[in-house]
């Protein structure tokens, strides 16, 4: 049997019951957990929609509710594809927020 590679060679990996798209993704959930415990952020949510024009839309990997009232939107990423920088800067440009890249 044959495995079907990534086009990127992430590994789907599963962390907590969740399955992201790849180990590095899982791994920043994972601190996100610890910074829960430790009282940093409230809470997070994952893979969180934003309509766009022309019947498309993005997803960021995170949005981190932090104890100190700001809001985080957050992009895990091992490759910036031209694709994700032109939703990214419609993104910014249609709502007020900030995309982080970790």
């Amino acid at each position: 049997m044959t495995r079907l590679r990534h086009k990127f060679n992430a590994k789907p990996t599963d962390y907590q019951g969740v399955r992201y798209a790849s180990k590095k993704e899982a791994h920043y959930a994972m601190e996100l957990d610890l910074r829960v415990k430790a009282g940093e952020v409230l809470f997070y949510l994952s893979q969180v929609p934003f309509d766009l024009p022309g019947n498309t839309k993005y997803r960021a990997d995170f949005m981190e509710f932090w104890a100190d009232g700001s809001v985080h939107i957050i992009d895990v990423k091992g490759l910036r594809t031209p694709e994700y920088k032109t939703k990214k800067r419609m993104v910014e440009a249609l709502y007020p927020v900030k995309i982080e890249e970790r």
